[in-house]
């Protein structure tokens, strides 16, 4: 056990200080994507983390990634300044593992490599909530699901007219202008928004290893719901999120300073069907939703010049979801879905297209057997065009006592990730792949204390995947296979498993009404069974604190701490990533009831640090902005 408490003199510090200093506990919030349905989260046996839109307000963040780094059991890495490639590991996970939503559509990007979302160039702007859920919920959420769930929800539709605008202006001249609106007009409601971004940015070359040159972004988007009440029972929502950016990176061999560039265009759309029967007890859901994601990488300099890689990922998806109240204290949720993907990749090497369906139907039923007691099963059963059917099972439960003062948690989960297009029908594809698969269990306790103003939380958590997709060259195979050509050639194949177990340790409080602060800490040890070695850029410890207060004539202040431990940065290499540590403080003031100037200084002792080997992270930094409610 001292392994697991084993934390640098900069983690005890931070612990310290937020104890010193406790913070409240929200009350109790609901959720949506734990269950697909919404519940109390004390009713859920699952680990879920919650950032609201006062938190994302309070944090002042730019990027969805920085406000993940919040959360207990996840770690994020990001291959230089705002907009480059950036992966989450929840619970040492690996980052495809991770199934990525906006307001409940799956984005994962079918053209690339493994299957995954890249979290970088999504913004938080016109964000109102992420929930994270942590632990396979493949049973609901299908393929991906490994790790676990991070969902985007965008501004809903409001009753009443509303309309909030954004300015901010700092480092390296960047610029963020941010609107929302919403409406309703007798039976259609209305809600939108847009933004736009950019920055002259860092080298994403580091600037410790030689890099100088500026890598920007321009990036801009917008997003709209609408919703359309048809009579009772009956309505109908439209959604739809686009973004669209031009980044500038580096490259080349050997690694360094270049100009080439990519230009990434996001799409997400969604129509649905809402009818109620049977008095409001049966809500069927009928749903189609599309994704398409084209990304184009050039290289002015290159040994080819111009356009290097020409991809494009799509995902269609027809669905149906039915919630039947089956009496009192019980309900099941149940659907079927059906998808159809594929992906194109024209590249200066060659061209590859592929696609699959796949087929699921998934069941849970949620219920009290007496108070106090909340559990929840379902299986779920996949069947794709190429690998046949894969079934999964999960189970939960949360008791509470005391209506919700105390919650002990449970859950066993199961999870599995299909081979990507990529890894199917690239020139490396390998047709007889296998899902990668995981089996998961945790436990949690949550106590509350003090009528409420403190909470302390504890989970241990295991899980265990196998059949982990991996590139395997010729050279090394000892039984010749048939999909390689020439011994420098190379093919995925399903060559490792994997083992990762920890802690999550949560503070929350809130003494007096003007002074709220929190503090977590991770310890996550991910391991490749196969080599017997730490799996690539997963930290074993992780810390964050941070704690606001109100000042009684309108002046909001606050500051965080975030520890991140060492990690080796890639399978191939013993190269490390060093531990290290961010520190932020921010304010805001409301000018009037309608105007509030807020400011930050990310990064303020100017740390040098990489999260992913011999690429930049921005120092010191300081913004300033105006926020007006219209």
């Amino acid at each position: 056990m001292t392994r697991i408490v084993h934390l640098s003199n900069t983690a005890v510090l931070l612990a310290l200080a937020s104890i010193s200093c406790p913070v409240l506990a929200q009350e109790d919030a609901i959720v949506v994507t734990a269950s697909r349905t919404a519940m109390p989260v004390s009713q859920v046996g699952l680990s879920v983390s919650i950032i609201d839109q006062e938190e994302l307000r309070r944090l002042q963040v730019v990027g969805v990634t920085e406000a993940l780094r919040t959360v207990p059991g996840l770690a994020t890495t990001r291959s230089g300044g705002t907009g480059t490639l950036s992966s989450v590991f929840i619970r040492g996970a690996s980052s495809d593992h991770t199934a990525a939503l906006i307001d409940g559509v799956k984005i994962n990007d079918p053209s690339s490599t493994a299957g995954g979302f890249d979290f970088g160039r999504l913004l938080a702007g016109n964000i109102e909530r992420i929930e994270v859920v942590r632990g396979p919920q493949s049973v609901l959420w299908g393929s991906q699901a490994i790790g676990g769930v991070v969902n985007m929800i965008t501004r809903k539709p409001e009753e009443e007219m509303q309309a909030q605008l954004q300015g901010e202006y700092g480092y390296r001249d960047t610029v963020e202008l941010v609107g929302n609106a919403a409406a309703s007009y007798g039976p259609v409601a209305l809600s939108g928004g847009a933004l736009y971004y950019r920055t002259d940015g860092i080298s994403a070359f580091s600037a410790q290893r030689g890099g100088s040159e500026k890598d920007g972004i321009e990036q801009y988007g917008a997003n709209a719901n609408m919703a359309i009440t048809v009579s009772d029972g009956l309505s109908v929502d439209l959604r739809g999120w686009y973004s669209h950016s031009d980044l500038d990176t580096d490259g080349g061999f050997p690694f360094g300073d270049n100009a080439s560039y990519n230009r990434t265009r996001e799409a997400v759309g969604y129509t649905g069907l809402n009818w109620s029967i049977l008095e409001g007890r049966l809500k069927n859901r009928f749903a189609y939703t599309i994704t398409d994601t084209k990304r184009r990488d050039y290289d002015p300099g290159g040994f080819v010049p111009g356009l290097q890689n020409d991809a494009l990922g799509r995902n269609e998806r027809a669905e149906y979801q039915g919630t039947l109240d089956i009496v009192e204290g019980w309900n099941l949720v149940f659907g079927a879905e059906k998808e159809w993907s594929r992906f194109r990749i024209n590249s200066v090497y060659g061209n590859n297209t592929g696609k699959a369906r796949l087929t699921s139907f998934y069941g849970q039923l949620n219920g009290s057997p007496f108070k106090g007691l909340s559990v929840a099963t379902g299986v779920r059963h996949d069947d794709h065009d190429r690998f046949g059917g894969y079934t999964t099972f999960a189970a939960n439960a949360a008791y509470t006592p005391n209506e919700g003062n105390t919650v002990v948690r449970a859950s066993y989960g199961e999870g599995f990730k299909t081979p990507s297009l990529y890894q199917l029908h690239s020139d490396y594809g390998n047709l007889a792949l296998r899902p990668e698969s995981a089996k998961s269990w945790d436990f949690g306790l949550v106590q509350k204390g003090l009528d409420g103003a403190v909470e302390i939380g504890a989970t241990w958590f295991h899980r265990k995947t196998r059949n982990l997709i991996d590139f395997v060259t010729c050279i090394d195979v000892n039984d010749p296979s048939p999909l390689c050509d020439y011994p420098f050639d190379g093919f995925y194949n399903n060559v490792a498993r994997a083992k990762a177990e920890g802690l999550e340790l949560e503070l929350k409080a809130r003494p007096v009404a003007a002074l709220t602060a929190q503090f977590n800490y991770s310890y996550v040890r991910s391991r490749d069974l196969t080599t017997d070695s730490d799996l690539a850029r997963r930290p074993r410890h992780k810390a964050y604190a941070s704690i606001d207060y109100d000042w009684p004539f309108g002046l909001s202040t606050g500051a965080s701490l975030t520890h991140v431990g060492s990690s080796r940065d890639n399978p191939f290499s013993t190269t490390q990533n060093s531990d290290y540590v961010i520190a932020d403080i921010r304010a805001a003031y409301p000018v009037t009831d309608r105007i509030e100037l807020y400011g930050r200084i990310e990064n303020l002792f100017d740390s040098d640090y990489e999260t992913v080997a011999n690429y930049g992270q921005p120092g010191r930094a300081g913004y300033a902005g105006v926020r007006v409610r219209l």
